[in-house]
């Protein structure tokens, strides 16, 4: 993954509601989850949740289906996987991580 859609992905996760979407929509896994579901469980207007995930979707981090009159959301667990390798790929320097504690990643 380029900077560039580094830097878009760690954007747009970097909001609380957008944070907090994206988080639930992990859960829900492969199901993913409606709009109306979203709006209940993060408590935001639909208009606010509507202007989040296209945020989220304009960076890759979800996809879109609609099934029937329904839209479902789901997260892009291969776009999050690049993420996380690319903020990992370094880390402890190739090394084996080291025990856990204030000094060292712990992985």
């Amino acid at each position: 993954m380029d900077e560039t859609k580094i830097i878009r992905c760690l954007a747009a996760l970097a909001q609380p509601h957008r944070l907090r979407a994206f988080r639930l929509l992990v859960v829900a896994g492969q199901d993913g989850l409606t709009p109306g579901a979203l709006t209940e469980a993060l408590d935001l207007p639909a208009a606010t949740l509507s202007f989040h995930l296209k945020e989220l979707c304009n960076a890759g981090l979800l996809s879109q289906e609609r099934i029937g009159r329904n839209l479902v959301y789901r997260a892009a667990f291969a776009q999050m996987n690049e993420l996380l390798a690319y903020l990992t790929e370094n880390c402890c320097q190739g090394e084996a991580c080291l025990p856990k504690n204030e000094d060292s990643c712990g992985c």
